[in-house]
This record gives structure tokens, sequence and C-alpha cells, in this order.
């Protein structure tokens, strides 16, 4: 949406946490791995040529996004099970969507953390199942797509809403300068841009528009 050319490297990390770990521990150990692994695939195809003929060092982005709840990290469902139940727990209360962001190129690295604060609407049951039966929640953190089209389960959001679309372009913009204003991707989803203060939580959004 940015107009922008990319290429995606999976990275194929366990995303589980370990023994002692806070979930912010978990996410930058994470995605300072998910990082690293797409770096050293890159690497191995040599640096990439610019229009100058110049070797240039790829920029990596990587991200990874957990919901919060009462503290407990909630992240992929493996099966309906699973998904049903972070679903109820979920409907009608106020979470967390918190993300880590990392950028790096050559040895340089930028770890960027952000977070919105995400009020669930009161959907019932029979909407969880049809939501749970298109096949939709399996991977995606919490159990649910912000924008999903017939579901629609936010109610509201304080902060960047991008954060829980995917990925918090204005956060990645204020590391990385010369990358298009994302201002206009924002309203496509919400109706109007983002501020430039980036995850100011007076950035209430109630409503998310399915692409």
């Amino acid at each position: 949406m940015l107009g922008l050319s990319f290429q995606v490297c999976p990275s194929d990390v366990d995303e589980s946490p370990l023994p002692g770990e806070t979930p912010l521990q978990t996410q930058r150990r994470i995605t300072r791995e998910k990082a690293r692994r797409a770096q050293a695939k890159l690497s191995e195809g040599g640096a990439i040529r610019s229009s100058l003929a110049a070797p240039v060092l790829p920029i990596i982005i990587a991200c990874d996004t957990t919901v919060l709840l009462d503290g407990e990290m909630l992240n992929k469902p493996a099966d309906a099970g699973e998904a049903r139940t972070m679903l109820r727990r979920l409907c009608g209360r106020t979470h967390e969507v918190q993300s880590a962001i990392v950028i790096c190129q050559g040895e340089r690295e930028i770890v960027d953390l952000v977070s919105s604060q995400v009020t669930m609407r009161d959907y019932s049951d029979d909407e969880i199942e049809a939501y749970i039966a298109t096949g939709d929640p399996f991977d995606k953190a919490g159990g649910y797509a912000a924008q999903h089209a017939t579901f629609q389960p936010i109610a509201q959001i304080r902060g960047c809403p991008l954060n829980v679309v995917g990925l918090a372009l204005c956060h990645v913009r204020a590391c990385l300068p010369f990358l298009p204003d994302p201002a206009r991707v924002c309203a496509a989803f919400t109706g109007r841009p983002c501020p430039d203060k980036l995850d100011d939580p007076e950035h209430v959004v109630t409503r998310l528009k399915a692409l």
C-alpha cells in the first residue's frame, strides 16, 4: 500500500517463550532472531546492487506482535478450541496489542516497541463459531483479525491502529524517514490519518475498514 517493492523472507523461528521470560523479553528475542535469520538468508546471495552498481546491504524489517490480557500472552491458537477460549476471554474487555519491531542493516540495529489498547465489542457465541468456521483465527495473535469484514470484533482502539492490523508503519517510518508517508494507509483503515504523535493514546479509532 506504500507503493514499495519488498521481499518476504520467512524466518521459521520458534515463538515459544523461554522459562522465566516476560512477554517483552520473549518478543525482543523472537524479533531479533527473525531479523538475524532473514539477514543470513539474504546475505547468502551477496549484497544487492543499486542503480549505481554499488553494493547495498538490505534493510531488514522484522516484527512480532502479541495480545496481552491480564499480563498473559495470547498468541496464535493451535486449534478451534483455543481460538474459542481466547475469543470468549477477550469479549467485551480491553487488552493490549504489543509489538516489537527490529530494523537492521548490516551491523546497525534499531529496536522499537509499540502498544495499542484495544476494547472488544460484546459479540455472541454464535458469532465466534461463525468466525472460527472461516479459518481466519489460526494465524492471528489472540485469534482474531481486527479488520475482518464480517466479524469486526473491535469496539475501540487507543493508540496506533496499524499496530493492531499488522505493522505500525508510522513507527517504521520514524526509523526510516526516507519511506513514503503512511498517513493514507492508516486513513484507508480508519477514515483519518494517524497523528504525528504515533501511538498517542488520544488517537481513538472506533471502526476499522475491511480492505
